[in-house]
């Protein structure tokens, strides 16, 4: 790490054309990392094969330093860390579908369907099942919440964790760690990754404040570092909707073929380029 400062990362996934509120992630963690005399990394998430493209991947002009990290290279490191998590018994392969889940979630008996951080909350279809004796890699992986919150022994009014373990398993459930053909999921390969880079401080939008519990959850089962969290606003359109991958219209790469430049699309969002 570069001195006393912080390091931050800039980790988007490129399944879809990067748009302004990229551009207002990426400023935000560059410009809190050369404030601080600190390093600001760049991460691709491009786990999931199947729509990640490095067409869509445009930086505005912002330097990071070091070398790239590609989530695509680091299947090594998420399988030994789901091994470990499989060791302490906190795993268990699941085989529903999205259609298994929805149906036994609405279920009479199960009341109004939750939702958590990653939508309709897992109701434990799968959880009692026997394991087998290895950790299978050909099935997604569920991590069993309820030994996972109670393993953590969480004593800490963080506000960035749930307090009790009947939080983590009425408000997450039993999230995914590993998806049928990724070897992983989000929430272990960012634990994971940001563990690696030794950042320090990581910068998301509001939208993932619920997931930042999740994340230091897993920090705690893996012996990793926790960081420093900053969550953001969001950029929004007129009608006060959040910007999606979907908004081609506002793609930086649209801006940029209409001819403007970085300094104009950081304008866009209210930031200066000696900001940014």
């Amino acid at each position: 790490m570069a001195g006393t400062g912080i390091r931050t990362r800039f980790a988007p996934s490129p399944t879809g054309p990067l748009h302004l509120g990229h551009a207002y992630a990426a400023a935000v963690a560059h410009h809190l990392a050369r404030a601080a005399g600190g390093e600001f990394l760049l991460r691709i998430e491009d786990i999931d094969h199947s729509r990640a493209r490095r067409a869509w991947e445009d930086w505005l002009g912002l330097h990071w330093d070091g070398a790239v990290m590609r989530q695509s290279d680091r299947a090594p490191a998420y399988r030994a860390a789901l091994q470990q998590l499989w060791d302490n018994g906190l795993l268990y392969p699941c085989t529903c579908n999205r259609r298994d889940i929805e149906a036994a979630a609405s279920a009479p008996q199960e009341g109004v369907p939750h939702f958590g951080p990653d939508g309709l909350i897992y109701p434990g279809t799968c959880r009692h099942k026997p394991r087998p004796a290895a950790m299978p890699m050909d099935l997604p992986l569920r991590l069993d919440m309820e030994r996972a919150a109670i393993a953590t022994c969480f004593v800490e009014q963080d506000r960035h964790v749930y307090t009790s373990v009947q939080d983590y398993i009425t408000g997450v459930g039993d999230i995914i760690l590993s998806r049928r053909g990724m070897g992983t999921s989000y929430h272990l390969s960012v634990v994971v990754d940001d563990a690696e880079q030794e950042i320090t401080l990581v910068t998301r939008g509001a939208d993932l404040f619920d997931a930042t519990a999740i994340h230091v959850l897993l920090q705690h089962l893996l012996d990793l570092p926790t960081p420093a969290y900053h969550h953001h606003d969001l950029i929004r359109d007129e009608s006060g909707k959040r910007l999606a991958k979907r908004d081609d219209a506002r793609a930086i790469a649209a801006y940029r073929a209409e001819g403007a430049t970085p300094a104009q699309v950081f304008a866009m969002i209210g930031i200066t380029p000696s900001a940014a």
